[in-house]
């Protein structure tokens, strides 16, 4: 049994500024949290700026980097809205050059999200939280890519 707690890698949307975020953040490790899982990101630079903020607060719990494979354009375009979370143009773009096509923005968003697992897996994230919303044949192509399927 383990207590986990929200990190917010781009700041929570409530929070007047990072640092209220990285105080509120090392209150909730410092009351017995085992680890941290972040809110769903696309920019791992924000993820690794964040592991660093929480090292020099003294926040030495596993922080595990939140994953959400793009399978719906509509869709994580509300969702990165009502979070805050940053978007990058160049995904952007290439998700609304295919707007009219399913198939290709959920292999555009697992594209990126192999790529996003492959960088955090190479700086030693001690794992992946993957917000999945019901698409697990998201996940699981990313684990293919990655080689880390589970065998049944």
């Amino acid at each position: 049994m383990g207590i986990g707690v929200a990190g917010y890698p781009e700041k929570h949307q409530e929070a007047a500024t990072m640092e209220i975020d990285l105080e509120n953040l090392k209150r909730k490790v410092d009351a017995g949290a085992d680890a941290v899982f972040t809110q769903l990101f696309f920019v791992n630079s924000n993820f690794f700026a964040f592991r660093d903020h929480c090292e020099k607060r003294g926040i030495h719990v596993p922080i595990v980097p939140g994953i959400m494979p793009i399978t719906d354009f509509a869709r994580i375009k509300r969702i990165t809205a009502m979070c805050g979370t940053v978007f990058p143009d160049d995904l952007a773009d290439r998700l609304e050059a295919v707007k009219d096509n399913p198939q290709a923005q959920f292999d555009i968003g697992v594209e990126h999200a192999i790529h996003q697992c492959e960088e955090l897996r190479a700086a030693g994230v001690p794992g992946i939280h993957f917000y999945a919303l019901n698409r697990s044949d998201a996940c699981q192509k990313i684990l293919d890519a990655m080689q880390l399927r589970p065998s049944i």
